[in-house]
């Protein structure tokens, strides 16, 4: 079953009215993470994508994420709850609410206005060149698992 496209409007818009949902006392159904850790969490793959915020995995490194994690990143089987994560996608530090909603809000309305034909065969800065439906499921899956958790 394909999932939705958050690259048209109609599904980014809908992933955004879910997040204008969340309030900064928004308790997880489970999980550790707070609702601002969520959305600063969820800021990390947008942080991959768009700055040169975080450095890219070694050959050695790379060829595992490629091997052993990427299927699971970017096919249409939703996460599991309590899935393990990357160490860079760990939140401990608190977080503002407001400045982490506003951050993931402007990646998806970026990512929504590039569109697909921009990520379709893009380079991943952890699994190589990835289609547009590769890109579309890790980003959509991801987005719905967190904003699942947090009950919308």
């Amino acid at each position: 079953m394909a999932l939705p496209n958050i690259f048209t409007a109609e599904v980014s818009t809908g992933v955004l009215q879910r997040i204008d949902q969340l309030t900064p006392n928004t308790q997880p159904t489970w999980g550790k993470m707070s609702v601002a850790q969520m959305l600063a969490h969820c800021n990390v793959t947008y942080e991959m994508m768009y700055e040169n915020k975080h450095p890219k995995p070694n050959a050695f490194l790379k060829f595992i994420l490629k091997t052993f994690i990427k299927k699971k990143v970017v096919d249409e089987t939703p996460y599991s709850h309590n899935s393990k994560t990357a160490p860079q996608f760990i939140i401990k530090e608190t977080k503002d609410f407001d400045t982490e909603k506003q951050r993931l809000v402007n990646y998806i309305q970026k990512t929504q206005q590039l569109g697909e034909n921009h990520f379709d065969n893009l380079e991943s800065l952890s699994f190589g060149n990835l289609t547009k439906t590769e890109w579309n499921n890790m980003l959509y899956k991801h987005l719905h698992h967190h904003l699942s958790q947090f009950g919308v």
